[in-house]
């Protein structure tokens, strides 16, 4: 953790030296700002890490309805079906991993600021760049009164304190719950919302966020202001992505689409749509019609009376012809 200690208190030292010169550098709002800017930096360097993460979730979508088929063609034999899934994401270029990476790379950085503020609020020894000087800064800054940032909500019985974790406590679940939701519902096709992966999906959007609810109650403030901030952003960005390149087949692309007709139609463009020649269909071959019945002596008299032979009467009119 070392390393990341030295990183961290590098960036946090850097954006306190701007926000220290406008509100006074023992003030709650230059440590408060500096961790918001703390967390927009972080989240930056993520980008490309978020990128490949919304790739392969639209591959993992769009694969559904060919690992079903697998599953029909598999489900006896689970290792073959193993197999035969992971050489098809191997073949199409997607990692089902891929989808936690920014979420496995931001966990060692949340302990790591969790570890700098826990060691201010208990006046520990400095980690990083932080000297004793800004340990005490950053243990005694307060905000909104008498709330000081390195509390947490079962640190203090101040109620001011408690009051304003579980505010940030409810808005970092919020914004985890909502993240994941909007995921699920705005760039998801309709055949990828029954197989395994949306069951996963599904499982944890309301496991996450209980597992933040129930833990962030040990987070100090500083803490909470970062992944809330974090989840704001994880929000924004999504929320871009998905409008301007989202899924085929879902909602946030057939919206896509309209938003595209209806800017073409105000710049006089021609909006080129897809016809769909319907086929004149065939008519119906008549009825068979049965025939009619019978009596018995109709058909007595039918067979005493046998039908004509045309041969026969055109052998007749050629002799006739002859003589």
């Amino acid at each position: 953790m070392t390393p990341l200690y030295y990183a961290i208190s590098a960036v946090l030292l850097g954006w306190h030296k701007v926000f220290g010169a406008l509100f006074g550098p023992d003030s709650g709002a230059a440590w408060a700002f500096s961790i918001i800017g703390l967390t927009v930096v972080i989240r930056a360097a993520l980008i490309p890490l978020f990128v490949k993460q919304i790739n392969s979730s639209r591959n993992m979508q769009l694969l559904q309805p060919k690992v079903k088929e697998l599953q029909k063609k598999y489900g006896h034999d689970r290792e073959r079906l193993t197999q035969e899934t992971m050489a098809l994401y191997k073949e199409t270029g997607t990692n089902p991993f891929s989808s936690c990476l920014p979420l496995i790379i931001q966990m060692p950085i949340f302990l790591a600021l969790f570890r700098l503020l826990n060691s201010a609020a208990n006046n520990d020894k400095p980690k990083g760049f932080l000297t004793q000087a800004d340990v005490e800064s950053l243990r005694n800054a307060t905000i909104f009164g008498n709330v000081h940032i390195a509390d947490s909500f079962t640190s203090t019985d101040q109620v001011a304190v408690k009051i304003f974790a579980g505010i940030l406590v409810l808005a970092m679940t919020a914004t985890t719950f909502l993240t994941q939701r909007q995921l699920m519902s705005k760039n998801m096709p309709a055949d990828a919302l029954s197989g395994p992966y949306a069951q996963q999906q599904k499982m944890l959007l309301y496991v996450l966020p209980l597992v933040f609810a129930v833990g962030g109650i040990a987070f100090p403030i500083g803490v909470l202001l970062y992944w809330t901030t974090s989840n704001l952003w994880t929000m924004g960005q999504q929320f871009y992505v998905i409008r301007n390149n989202p899924a085929p087949n879902t909602e946030a692309f057939y919206a896509k689409q309209k938003r595209d007709a209806e800017k073409a139609r105000k710049h006089g463009k021609v909006v080129e749509t897809e016809v769909v020649v319907e086929e004149t269909p065939e008519p119906p071959a008549p009825p068979r019609q049965q025939p009619k019945r019978q009596s018995r002596s109709q058909r007595k008299g039918s067979q005493g009376n046998p039908r004509p032979n045309p041969n026969q009467d055109q052998n007749q009119n050629d002799q006739g012809d002859d003589q």
